[in-house]
């Protein structure tokens, strides 16, 4: 069953919900209708109970998600009079995500599309997938994805793709921790199906719950985070005893 808009198709397989950007001729870029179809998405998963992970991709082999579309008229348009982005709180709501999140880049992933990436907890990508932050050379800088690239890849590499706006390819980001796995683009979805089938057999309530623990610690020193995890399992063991 693909229902939702023309930008942003949803789909549940099994217990998965994929949400696809479905702009393969815009190389999947971003526009308003895009980032709203994502998070109508991300709410619908969220709200059936029969969902259990969600796979967010692009259509076609060319791209999972170019960035932001520049076409006037129709394209990206950033509101100075908001306090942020509907982008941002894209970004913002998918980080609050109870769901575990598959990304399954089947194409090129730059710019926005790397915000995207870093949305989601796990990514597979095909190897002939390359990546980055071009931005620079359109004259702005990508501040919007370095706020969840920079807590996701070493210093070093992070100044470099931002710095330089030169692309990586697959198995390069697979060195940096960008991504999980790269495979050949025909094992692609296999391998997506194999990483869901390690999910699906788990305990959606401790997936829920642990990712909500992982979240807030992340913000933490390691007492203060040690002191929360052991206040979270002493619930936990009080609810399971």
């Amino acid at each position: 069953e693909l229902t939702m808009s023309d930008e942003v198709l949803y789909e549940q397989r099994g217990a998965a919900a994929w949400v696809t950007l479905n702009r393969p001729d815009k190389r999947n870029a971003l526009n308003g209708a895009v980032i709203q179809g994502l998070r109508e998405g991300l709410r619908r998963a969220h709200a059936d109970h029969s969902v259990r992970a969600i796979v967010l991709t692009g259509a076609g082999d060319k791209a999972f998600c170019a960035g932001a579309d520049l076409q006037p008229g129709v394209g990206f348009v950033f509101d100075p009079a908001k306090p942020s982005s509907d982008y941002a709180d894209l970004l913002r709501e998918a980080q609050a995500a109870t769901l575990p999140i598959v990304a399954r880049l089947n194409g090129v992933c730059m710019a926005g599309g790397m915000g995207l990436l870093c949305m989601a907890d796990m990514a597979v990508a095909a190897d002939h997938v390359v990546l980055g932050l071009p931005e620079g050379k359109v004259g702005v800088f990508p501040m919007q994805v370095m706020s969840v690239l920079q807590h996701m890849i070493p210093q070093r590499k992070l100044y470099e793709l931002a710095l330089t706006g030169e692309p990586i390819t697959a198995s390069e980001a697979l060195e940096m921790g960008l991504l999980n796995y790269v495979v050949p683009k025909a094992d692609l979805d296999a391998k997506v199906e194999w990483l869901l089938g390690r999910l699906m057999d788990k305990s959606p309530t401790a997936i829920r719950k642990g990712k909500y623990a992982m979240r807030i610690t992340e913000q933490l020193n390691f007492d203060q985070s040690a002191i929360f995890m052991e206040g979270s399992q002493s619930v936990e063991e009080g609810r399971t005893s």
